[in-house]
């Protein structure tokens, strides 16, 4: 009977211990709701973290907010066609990316941000730049002016009735994706120090083809160590997705601030200095 004891000790002992090491273990991992239907509710931040407290009028809110479509849902291009490469991402946000090769990565964070001011109604502030320089004001395209482009040579024309419908909206938002492209979402931008990172942030290298991520979510904590998560649509066109981390797979899909050297996404590698925010 003693020997019996001795060895439930045993046993316990080492359960024990074994619970404590996978306890250190996922002390960093971060934890997914698989039935939550946003990102905010999809995404737990690791332990000892928590969410940055928003306003609920801001981007930064929105974006957390963005709805996904449902655990293990694939990432489509425009066509219908799966995206093959599917371990990039940990999940699909529910926003269609249209039937057209256009809503590609610099576009879908316009598209985020394009939408978020729609539906706060700040139409004013939604503006965006072609490549080659030229303002693209949404209150102008509410009043009917669209835009005609001639070689070099780009202009304003009467030539629909005032709308501002989000079917209209949409029109708008393609012509923006056709002749906008990354090269002239960086210029737009302003840089921002890795240190001072808000949602709603973007990762971009303007070029041929360039890419960019934006931040849509992050958490702190009680040392002011942030973790963040990446959002991104590739080429060609298709659904925008929540990255995993390929670097650390415990703490995917969050990416901690505090990364040595480049910042190493699933299909792009970026600069800390590549880290850019919209100007409004």
């Amino acid at each position: 009977m003693l020997l019996k004891i001795k060895l439930i000790n045993i046993i316990c002992v080492f359960l024990l211990s074994s619970i404590s090491a996978c306890g250190q273990i996922t002390e960093n991992t971060s934890s997914i709701n698989i039935t939550g239907m946003t990102v905010e509710k999809r995404f737990i931040p690791p332990l000892s973290y928590k969410g940055i407290e928003l306003d609920p009028n801001t981007f930064q809110f929105y974006l957390r907010s963005l709805p996904l479509k449902s655990h293990s849902t694939k990432v489509k291009f425009y066509n219908g066609i799966i995206k093959p490469n599917y371990w990039v991402y940990e999940a699909v946000v529910d926003i269609d990316v249209g039937e057209r090769n256009l809503q590609q990565c610099a576009d879908a964070v316009m598209r985020l941000k394009a939408e978020y001011l729609y539906k706060s109604e700040q139409f004013d502030k939604i503006h965006f730049n072609f490549t080659n320089g030229f303002r693209v004001d949404y209150s102008e395209w509410m009043k009917g002016k669209r835009i005609v482009v001639e070689g070099n040579k780009t202009y304003w024309k009467d030539q629909a009735s005032p709308s501002n419908t989000y079917h209209s909206f949409r029109k708008y938002m393609n012509i923006i994706f056709a002749y906008a492209g990354t090269l002239s979402l960086s210029n737009e931008m302003i840089s921002v120090d890795i240190k001072n990172i808000q949602i709603g942030d973007v990762f971009i290298q303007g070029g041929s083809p360039g890419h960019a991520v934006i931040v849509v979510d992050m958490a702190i904590d009680s040392n002011q160590n942030k973790v963040f998560l990446l959002a991104q649509s590739y080429m060609p066109a298709q659904d925008i997705q929540i990255l995993v981390n390929p670097d650390n797979r415990k703490l995917s899909p969050w990416y901690n601030l505090d990364f040595e050297g480049d910042l190493v996404t699933p299909e792009w590698t970026f600069k800390k200095s590549d880290l850019k925010r919209f100007k409004d």
